[in-house]
């Protein structure tokens, strides 16, 4: 057929016919990840959607070799490819939410496992990673709702009781909170950080000589716990047992030079004794350390007013304003500081801001006592 023809030209004309016997099939690309070669399967998959480019499938089956290389991104954008050709594959938003969450991309994830959860009600795989993504993107109140089921139906899974304990905490959902803080507890009853977390949660709840004993725990269990002497000391400062919180806050101190919550609340101590010099020493320590500790600014503001050193009040009572403007102690400081300089207008302002802000914080509590007798088991 070929005789008489350049040896060049021939081999031009069978090259074609040669390479499309040799590329890799959808079956010989099956083969491969069937024996474990996730790379050669990737690149064979890749060749597939290089020829046809429609071939839904094939960029579905790239995404997952390229999530078992742990190449992520390069797999959520052969899932999202896939998707837009065929939105209906099977397990596809699945498998492009897994690869976004493995990502960090929370939010991201959160849209593609709810249209997988939406498709399929009973995937408690789909459940189990949006509860997780909504918990990666500080969604707490999401998150415990679909973390809740997921944790009932793995009950020895103690990361995902924790998750939904810390969901359920952080969405001031104390009896979740409680209840998940307490199993963990009975399979890790040593477990100091477990013991201070559940008394952040009985503390929500106003249950604070409960909290107290569940601190005083993890104390015993682990005296150089991380801020555990500050949160017994603050407990104690709370309730106005200011030689108790002093021996904590100094015990948190020794432990940790530099923490700024314990020297800030010392500095308030010593104040109330009437050492101000050495309360000011204290908090500009703290302030050096973080200089956005609103608490310590609010402090310093307080005591230079009570000093009549109002040059030295105003900038520390507006820079604790900047940092929370709906805190009500630095505007009323504030108020008080215009008053006595004789700035009447930025007086009434400022006394007028702690008013509403006092409003607006009883009806909020209000409004929680009304939520929760509402909700109250009989």
């Amino acid at each position: 057929m070929f005789k008489g023809l350049p040896q060049l030209l021939v081999a031009s004309l069978l090259l074609p016919a040669l390479a499309r016997a040799q590329a890799p099939t959808p079956s010989a690309a099956m083969a491969l990840d069937q024996q474990g070669k996730w790379a050669e399967g990737a690149e064979a998959w890749k060749s597939i959607t290089e020829r046809d480019p429609n071939d839904a499938g094939a960029y579905a089956s790239l995404g997952v070799d390229l999530s078992r290389q742990q190449k992520f991104d390069q797999a959520s954008a052969a899932y999202r490819k896939a998707l837009k050709l065929n939105p209906k594959l099977p397990g596809i938003r699945l498998n492009l939410g897994l690869a976004e969450f493995k990502q960090g991309r929370f939010s991201s994830a959160a849209v593609s496992l709810r249209a997988a959860l939406a498709a399929d009600p009973s995937s408690m795989q789909a459940r189990t990673l949006l509860g997780m993504s909504y918990y990666g993107a500080k969604k707490f109140d999401l998150a415990s709702q679909y973390l809740e089921p997921a944790a009932k139906a793995d009950p020895g899974n103690a990361e995902l009781h924790q998750m939904l304990a810390q969901s359920c905490l952080n969405a001031k959902k104390g009896d979740c909170a409680v209840e998940q803080f307490r199993l963990l507890l009975e399979r890790s009853p040593d477990s100091a950080s477990t013991h201070v977390l559940l008394g952040h949660a009985l503390d929500a709840q106003g249950k604070t000589s409960e909290a107290m004993a569940e601190f005083e725990t993890a104390a015993k269990i682990s005296p150089k716990e991380p801020n555990i002497h500050f949160l017994l000391g603050f407990m104690h400062w709370r309730a106005q047992h200011f030689d108790e919180a002093k021996k904590e806050f100094e015990q948190e101190l020794a432990f940790d030079p530099k923490h700024e919550q314990s020297m800030a609340y010392l500095g308030d101590i010593e104040w109330k004794d009437n050492h101000p010099q050495e309360a000011l020493a204290l908090l500009q320590k703290a302030i050096v350390i973080n200089k956005d500790f609103r608490f310590a600014y609010a402090e310093m503001g307080s005591i230079y007013l009570s000093q009549r050193k109002y040059k030295e009040a105003e900038p520390v009572l507006l820079r604790a304003i900047k940092l929370d403007p709906n805190e009500p102690d630095a505007h009323y400081q504030l108020g008080r500081l215009y008053q006595a300089t004789g700035k009447k207008e930025e007086a009434a302002k400022e006394l007028k801001t702690v008013r509403e802000l006092q409003a607006k914080a009883d009806v909020s509590d209000a409004q929680r006592k009304a939520v929760e007798s509402s909700t109250a088991k009989p």
